[in-house]
């Protein structure tokens, strides 16, 4: 009987000729889950702050998180885990939400029809073209200025930085609490990360919560109770699931139709690089730097899409946290299929995640943020069509809480420092059609 099982497995996921087994990828899957967990306290978090119920938002993030990781199982047998992506959950919840007035239902709406335009593309293979005319130094500015505003709202959840009228924001109370508290965060959380601990993010922020519990803000307040249970029912998701505001596309076109732009362009970069960068380390990639099945992975990311925004969160996506699986020998679909598992039973310790105060999760934002500046590595210094458009698009990200406009302000000073050193030839099509796009998308903000 053992027998027989280990052959379906095998052969439904190819083990042997990966070179792996049922066992590797068993730990493969709770190494990409322990280095991935962390959304389950973040992502509601985050989400919350629109007036979303946080106790429902766990259970929804859990099964966005299962969902996608299944889906990317059986569509594509790969190693790479979904789950509800930070960097756009931030941009809906504090650009579209808190800046734009948009209540949550309407957001949610914009998210699915972005997932079924991003299913469409992804069908016809229009997708991968227009991600590869996106030019790499852009690409470098989104990943990097989605990283700077991450990391800038972890700080400012940590009371790292505060408001200031004279400066805009200034520096806060070193001495107060609560940026002790972050600053111990972020220091363990980068020793261990640093020490290449694979659970390095989720250990950390149960033992901030763990400290959490005995610490007290400048008003005197506990910054976090403890729970009264560990073991609970899995909160109903009644509050967000299908609430979403169907129409409204169709009733502020104008206003809803750019940040249907923006959602499909942070989806599509972010998963066409993760899974690039997966496959590279899976050995999966062919001798022209293509991987066999990536419009697969674009669908099933794309499906993951439409399944989260249903059930009521943001923009599901491909995790990096995928490589800490694929570093422990994960080479298979199996690996994903373990990590669903894991975050469905992660559901009935639902007490302990909803114990989790945002003051544990900032110092996370903050390391998660510069984790992905990474990317800096990828641009030529020496090149001012490359740094200067990157940066441009960075800063703008950064500062003006905008990812439209940063990804916009990139496109158009690449092209025109092109033009001006008569570099005309190295515009690709679809480059130009960006251009005409963004230019539009200036021209009516």
């Amino acid at each position: 009987m053992k027998n027989a099982v280990i052959s379906v497995f095998d052969r439904a996921f190819k083990l042997s000729r990966r070179g792996t087994g049922i066992g590797t990828e068993l730990i493969a899957g709770l190494s990409t889950f322990a280095a991935m967990a962390y959304i389950l306290a973040v992502n509601p978090a985050i989400l919350s702050a629109t007036g979303m119920d946080k106790a429902a938002l766990v259970t929804v993030t859990a099964l966005a998180a299962a969902a996608g990781c299944v889906l990317m199982a059986l569509m594509t047998n790969l190693p790479i885990a979904l789950a509800p992506a930070m960097g756009t959950n931030s941009y809906f919840a504090l650009i579209i939400c808190a800046g734009m007035g948009l209540r949550w239902q309407e957001a949610l709406a914009l998210v699915f029809y972005n997932g079924i335009f991003f299913l469409v593309i992804s069908l016809t293979g229009l997708r991968e073209k227009l991600v590869y005319g996106v030019p790499r130094p852009i690409q470098v500015g989104l990943q990097c200025g989605i990283g700077m505003f991450i990391a800038f709202f972890g700080f400012q959840s940590s009371k790292l930085i505060v408001r200031s009228d004279a400066t805009l924001v200034t520096g806060g109370v070193l001495a107060s609490p609560e940026c002790l508290f972050a600053l111990f965060g972020i220091a363990m959380m980068s020793v261990l990360m640093a020490r290449k601990f694979k659970g390095a993010i989720v250990v950390s922020i149960a033992v901030l919560t763990v400290v959490a519990f005995a610490v007290t803000d400048s008003q005197g307040h506990r910054l976090a109770q403890p729970p009264d249970a560990v073991f609970s029912v899995p909160h109903g998701i009644s509050a967000t699931f299908l609430q979403l505001d169907w129409l409204y596309p169709f009733r502020d076109f104008n206003k809803a139709l750019p940040v249907i732009f923006v959602l499909l362009m942070l989806d599509m970069l972010d998963t066409i690089a993760t899974v690039i960068a997966m496959g590279r380390r899976t050995g999966l990639m062919d001798k022209n730097g293509r991987m066999k099945g990536l419009g697969r992975a674009l669908t099933a990311d794309a499906s993951a899409t439409i399944v989260g925004a249903l059930l009521g969160t943001s923009t599901t996506g491909a995790y990096v946290e995928s490589s800490a699986g694929i570093e422990a020998g994960g080479r298979t679909g199996l690996t994903s299929l373990v990590v669903a598992a894991l975050f469905v039973l992660a559901l009935f310790f639902s007490p302990l995640i909803n114990a989790v105060p945002p003051e544990a999760a900032a110092p996370a934002l903050v390391i998660i943020g510069v984790m992905m500046m990474q990317g800096m590595k990828d641009l030529n210094f020496d090149d001012p069509v490359e740094l200067i458009p990157a940066i441009i698009s960075m800063m703008m990200i950064a500062l003006t809480f905008k990812i439209s406009e940063g990804f916009a302000f990139g496109i158009i000073s690449y092209v025109l420092l092109l033009l001006a050193l008569r570099r005309a030839k190295e515009i690709g099509v679809t480059t130009w059609v960006l251009f005409a796009l963004m230019c539009a998308f200036l021209a009516m903000s």
